[in-house]
């Protein structure tokens, strides 16, 4: 796992110009090896495709990775004849090689790859790239897994997709649904962060591109896709099965042992609602009250065997209370860092003395309930003890929860309310200037201030990678047409 630190911050995202002469918006990769027959159909096919549906300037990008054929000669040929068409040659295998090098060089502000057998239907690609020239998106997949695709392919291939996304999920806690698709896009900004991180060079480079990138924080778009198997595939299931398994240990392992942080990556002020000051609003209400939940059970798990065992040596009304001592210390030690996320030794001391009156609380409500038992019956069994403990401590959990989160884990973040309230239309509040923000109370610095005029994202530079191409892009520019929303491609029988 790469350990360098990323080029920096993301910027806002903004809907992409249209009118940039002379820049492709689009960069389309075909990354081959050995595909001398079915390349050039391939980019014949997605030129026209492109030109007749894409209202944008667009680029075809031929990665050859280290063909030993005449893959070279055909991608040459296709450079030649067609002005939006570029080759490329790498003298080394791994589409994740192919794919860093030639977005590392672009230029184009939406960046994507397909697979030269054109598998995925075509009319998928305006789909996918469309979240990311408006803005929505950072990262979008074709996914053959979602309940709307069609997919054509055998048995075989449908359990290794299946099962390996199930490892991602289980291993990695993906919440994307395929991972293998020949068939993404990102945003050229995204790419340049990413790109550092990801160590795999081989068929690997996509899952890890889409798990940093989902750690990170960043908007994943899925596309369902239909899509047919290529029977004459040449890749080997077992080889790239067995990479892609070293491949999940390894980005696993770093995120485990923390040797790869990632922090979600800030955008500026408003671009994420997660960053936006809305008054009267909670932060983090779900994730506070997964995490009560999850220290609740286990605290009264442990309650429960602490006071059985008192219960063996004394009364019940005194292993009740000893009981709950020990299990509320341990609860609001527990709720302290995982709930409310408070670290450090400070304010220890004092949360666990307001943890004692909420034990209080609680010990009133059991004790409570213990006595009344008694009044009903002299001899109440001890299941029937615990029955009622138990109801006792859900009647308290609740009242324990409203404690904790407004008296003992307060959260003071926000500090004083902003003097520009955000409107009910969740307009971005404009930053505040550091003084006044320090007049406010506001304790995080202000957030980066966007340049009245920022550098256009369409500067046309020579394309260089790894010092093997020593020629700039053609000018690929085009006329905008049109989209036709029913305009498939005659020659495309699926």
């Amino acid at each position: 796992m790469r350990t360098e630190p990323s080029p920096g911050n993301l910027p806002a995202r903004e809907h992409l110009p249209a009118t940039d002469a002379g820049t492709p918006v689009l960069d389309v990769v075909i990354p081959v090896y050995n595909e001398e027959k079915d390349l050039q159909p391939c980019v014949l096919r997605l030129h026209d495709h492109l030109r007749r549906t894409f209202p944008y300037a667009f680029r075809i990008t031929v990665a050859d990775n280290a063909s030993t054929d005449s893959t070279p000669l055909v991608a040459a040929r296709l450079a030649a004849q067609i002005p939006e068409v570029t080759a490329f040659r790498l003298e080394q295998k791994g589409r994740g090689r192919a794919l860093r090098t030639v977005w590392s060089a672009s230029d184009a502000p939406v960046l994507a790859y397909m697979d030269v057998d054109l598998s995925t239907d075509l009319n998928a690609l305006l789909p996918l790239v469309a979240p990311l020239i408006s803005g929505h998106s950072d990262l979008a997949i074709g996914s053959r897994l979602s309940r709307s695709s069609r997919v054509v392919r055998g048995a075989k291939r449908e359990f290794i997709s299946r099962a390996y996304n199930l490892i991602l999920r289980g291993s990695l806690q993906a919440r994307f649904s395929d991972a293998q698709c020949g068939f993404k896009a990102i945003r050229r900004d995204v790419a340049q962060v990413l790109l550092p991180l990801i160590e795999d060079t081989g068929w690997f480079f996509d899952t890890e591109m889409l798990v940093l990138a989902e750690r990170a924080g960043l908007r994943i778009h899925e596309v369902p896709v239909d899509w047919v198997d290529d029977p004459d595939s040449t890749v080997h299931i077992v080889k790239t099965a067995t990479d892609d398994l070293k491949g999940v240990w390894r980005v696993g392992r770093a995120l485990a042992t923390g040797s790869l942080s990632l922090d979600r990556l800030a955008r500026p002020f408003g671009d994420d609602p997660r960053d936006r000051e809305l008054t009267d609003v909670p932060k983090g209400l779900a994730r506070q009250l997964v995490g009560f939940c999850v220290v609740g059970g286990l605290s009264t798990l442990f309650y429960l065997l602490l006071y059985s065992g008192f219960r063996s040596v004394s009364g019940a009304q005194v292993a009740n209370a000893l009981a709950l001592l020990v299990s509320a210390v341990a609860n609001t030690a527990a709720n302290r860092r995982l709930t409310f996320g408070v670290r450090g030794r400070g304010g220890a001391v004092r949360h666990q003395a307001q943890g004692l009156v909420v034990f209080g609380i609680g010990l009133a409500l059991t004790s409570g309930s213990l006595a009344a038992l008694a009044a009903a019956t002299s001899d109440p069994a001890h299941s029937t003890e615990l029955a009622v403990l138990i109801a006792a401590n859900l009647a308290a959990t609740v009242l324990r929860f409203l404690l904790f989160r407004a008296w003992v884990f307060p959260d003071r973040r926000g500090g004083t309310p902003s003097p520009s309230p955000v409107v009910a239309s969740h307009q971005p509040v404009p930053p505040l200037h550091p003084t006044a923000a320090r007049q406010a109370g506001n304790a995080y610095p202000p957030p980066p201030q966007r340049p009245t005029a920022p550098p256009s994202p369409y500067d046309t530079a020579p394309y260089r990678a790894d010092e093997a191409a020593d020629r700039s892009w053609r000018d690929s520019t085009m006329q905008l047409q049109a989209v036709r929303p029913h305009d498939h491609d005659p020659r495309n029988a699926r």
